[in-house]
């Protein structure tokens, strides 16, 4: 059996202004199982691990997300590239993500495990919704704010990828 060579219309690492759509849902699998997990079992410091791991992937790129490492090294390769769409809703969701988790652990960490199992399970149930249906609450608030504050939303198209470099084509039709 011959391998099918895999080609990216864009590298996971270098072009963020765009996301192959699978890898939120990857990702948010992976937060609201291991969110769940938490509530359910009382482990709350994997919370504060989930509530790390979001920020130093938001804080110093998707390379170091375990998550996107995974889906972008092992899932995507297996099953090709799905549609690119603006990385911002989803990195503005997991921004919140990230804030949700850490007000959870601080429930925990101030002997208020309720708040903090609530606050886990906000998530792990936001998360899981998203993952399962395609509806991303985060996404949604930033879809819905970005024109009230001035600000355009890419629609990718696979024919609007610049061949050269693999970034979203201009409105003027260059690409870089």
């Amino acid at each position: 059996m011959t391998a099918i060579p895999f080609t990216r219309t864009a590298d996971p690492y270098r072009d963020l202004a765009v996301i192959d759509a699978r890898a939120p849902r990857f990702n948010q699998t992976v937060v609201g199982s291991l969110s769940l997990l938490a509530v359910i079992t009382g482990w709350w410091p994997l919370l504060a691990v989930l509530a790390a791991q979001l920020a130093i992937g938001l804080t110093f790129g998707r390379r170091y997300c375990l998550p996107c490492v995974a889906y972008f090294e092992l899932v995507q390769p297996r099953l090709g590239e799905g549609p690119l769409e603006d990385s911002r809703p989803p990195r503005f969701a997991n921004q919140i993500g990230v804030t949700v988790l850490i007000a959870a652990s601080v429930g925990y960490l101030l002997d208020a495990p309720l708040v903090g199992a609530a606050l886990g399970g906000l998530v792990a149930t936001l998360a899981l919704l998203a993952a399962s249906t395609g509806f991303c609450l985060g996404c949604w608030m930033y879809k819905l704010a970005a024109p009230l504050i001035g600000v355009h939303l890419l629609h990718v198209e696979p024919a609007e990828i610049c061949a050269d470099c693999a970034v979203p084509r201009r409105e003027d039709g260059s690409g870089c």
